[in-house]
């Protein structure tokens, strides 16, 4: 069959199959009722477990103490039952390997009880500890293929989870994957790590600030996704798009995105049910997916959740892109998410928004309503800032691949050179800091919309800027670079630790400088901000991203322009990079691990 014949057969089909058949609705099952259904969550453990094994394994996940091995038991037998009363008649250990993709391997509740029956088993060591084969996965070069042996550890801080299939399902369990001599062969245990690095080195800033009750500090992340479906007839006419999730040859589509219609249009009745589909998954997975619309390019379409703890989000985000494919064949659609699936359109990313936050005190990226007088958001911004530039490179090379290659420093991707937008307001404080001549900050006005009907809206006082890679926008940071089809895993776990790297250096600044004298704090402050933003001011651009004369201004600021993945990659092996990632994120290990 030609390729002509092909495509007007598929069409034909196509207006033939195009009717909805849902397979639920949100009326008569609420969204309300259903989040969190398939999850071994908190609210589930309080009620299958004992008080004090509860209080326990409460203690782990929102502290971070030491998993007390002692419930293993208690808690497997009490997770075994939750997931056999939703259909499980397996569990697996979910990892994420280097490989950037999900793995597991199931194993059955079922053991034969010797008289010709079965009886269902689930034991605190299977929960705590699993061993799949490690030889096959990707290792940086560490082993070599007859040391198999790998271990899955049980992460207590993302919780269990139930997998349906049409047939049954599935307890899932987020594991780490370390190697036989401990070596991190994943995602996760260096984003755990990295975690921790940047817990501590923030107690430590805010104890110089005469906090005393300081809970766990951490990175909450959400990740902004984009993605392209096209029909299931149409992608199966493609072998090009099969193989390689882009397209090779071909014509240009005779209508692409010159007038912007499909940017927040009206969402196809077709895509709109798969959009519903996807969310009923999610929801009951405990996933928080918030906003969906149609994006700018044709058949584009963007997902985003609410923010979570930086471990949870990427596991979150790992099963997010699961089942966008998943659920795409169910209806009928193949979901795209490489990151430039169709040339002379957009391509696709996943815009990482990040803020830095504990129960005590809250967000420390908020700049409350005077951020000139908000010193303790200046030092957290100015560790950023201070991370941002010494890093900039190593941010460029975690997003590097030959997909990602297509996408930045195109028209709808910020450039492959690495800065930071802060607005107008926001950088003129951190002048006023480095002269000395204090100013008061721009108030925000009201933007009189004209109808006296809809109500007047509180003017930001800065403007988004969507050329740039690394943007502050109003209380988080957003790194907009990542590749729709990467992993977030690495991503999170660079800027943990970079930043981590930052507040340890401010806060052995500040002690330094105050001696523990509390009358010398706010002096030591300014000395330290200033001396940040004079020796890395550099990498703050407030302007047009796109344009020639930012490259070559860059150049004189001695801004990294890595244009491919092949130029972006080394900066993972800098001498600098390997000496920090030593200090905050490598643990040595001289004997077996102890799981």
């Amino acid at each position: 069959m030609s390729g002509n014949t092909a495509r007007l057969h598929a069409i034909s089909e196509l207006s033939e199959t195009n009717e909805l058949k849902p397979k639920f609705d949100f009326i008569g099952d609420s969204a309300h009722a259903l989040f969190g259904s398939n999850v071994f969550s908190m609210r589930v453990m309080k009620t299958c477990l004992p008080k004090a094994v509860f209080k326990s394994l409460k203690e782990t996940v929102e502290a971070g103490s030491p998993l007390d091995e002692g419930i293993a038991d208690v808690v497997a037998a009490a997770m075994k039952d939750w997931a056999i009363s939703k259909g499980a008649t397996h569990f697996t250990h979910v990892f994420y390997p280097l490989t950037g993709l999900t793995a597991e391997k199931h194993d059955s509740f079922l053991t034969p009880d010797g008289e010709g029956g079965a009886i269902t088993e689930f034991s605190g060591k299977s929960l705590i500890q699993g061993e799949p084969d490690a030889s096959s996965f990707p290792s940086g070069g560490i082993r070599t293929t007859f040391e198999a042996r790998g271990y899955t550890a049980w992460d207590v801080t993302s919780p269990a989870f139930i997998m349906e299939n049409y047939n049954g399902s599935t307890l899932c369990i987020p594991t780490a994957f370390i190697s036989f001599t401990g070596e991190a062969l994943d995602k996760k245990t260096p984003l755990l790590r990295a975690t921790q690095a940047l817990d501590k080195q923030a107690r430590r800033v805010l104890k110089i600030f005469g906090h005393t009750d300081i809970s766990k500090v951490a990175m909450y992340a959400g990740c902004e996704q984009e993605y392209f479906l096209i029909d299931k007839k149409f992608y199966n006419n493609r072998p090009d798009i099969m193989l390689a999730s882009r397209t090779l040859f071909g014509a240009v589509s005779p209508k692409g995105q010159e007038f912007d219609d499909h940017y927040f249009g009206a969402i196809n009745e077709r895509v709109q049910g798969f959009m519903m589909d996807v969310d009923h998954e999610l929801f009951k997975l405990g996933i928080p997916a918030r906003t969906r619309h149609n994006e700018v390019a044709p058949g584009q379409f963007e997902l985003a959740p609410l923010h979570e703890q930086s471990n949870l989000a990427a596991d979150h985000q790992q099963l997010t892109m699961i089942i966008l494919k998943k659920i795409a064949e169910r209806n009928g659609f193949a979901c795209l998410l490489h990151e430039k699936p169709f040339t002379g359109i957009n391509g696709s990313g996943k815009h990482l928004n990040f803020s830095i936050a504990n129960a005590t005190q809250g967000n420390l990226l908020d700049p409350g309503s005077t951020p000139e007088e908000n010193a303790q958001f200046l030092v957290f911004c100015s560790a950023v800032i201070r991370a941002v530039h010494l890093h900039g490179p190593l941010l460029r090379a975690v997003v590097a691949t030959a997909g990602n290659d297509h996408r930045l420093g195109a028209n709808e991707a910020p450039p492959a050179i690495i800065s930071i937008f802060l607005g107008e307001e926001l950088t003129k404080i951190f002048e006023q800091i480095t002269t000395n001549k204090k100013k008061s900050s721009k108030k925000n006005g009201v933007i009189n919309i004209g109808v006296d009907t809809l109500p007047t809206i509180p003017r930001d006082t800065s403007d988004r800027n969507r050329t740039s890679p690394f943007a502050f926008t109003g209380n988080r940071f957003e790194f907009r670079a990542v590749g729709s089809n990467q992993s977030v895993g690495g991503v999170i776990t660079a800027l943990n630790t970079i930043i981590a790297d930052s507040l340890d250096f401010i806060a052995s600044e500040l002690e330094k400088e105050t001696g523990g004298d509390e009358t010398k704090l706010n002096t030591a402050i300014q000395k330290v901000i200033k001396q940040i933003i004079e020796d890395h001011g550099a990498i703050i651009f407030n302007g047009d991203g796109y344009t020639e004369e930012w490259h070559k201004e860059a150049a004189k600021r001695g801004l990294a322009n890595l244009r491919t993945a092949v130029d972006a990659l080394p900066a993972i092996t800098g001498k600098d990079v390997v000496s920090m990632f030593e200090k905050f994120v490598t643990i040595q290990h001289n004997v077996l691990l102890h799981l």
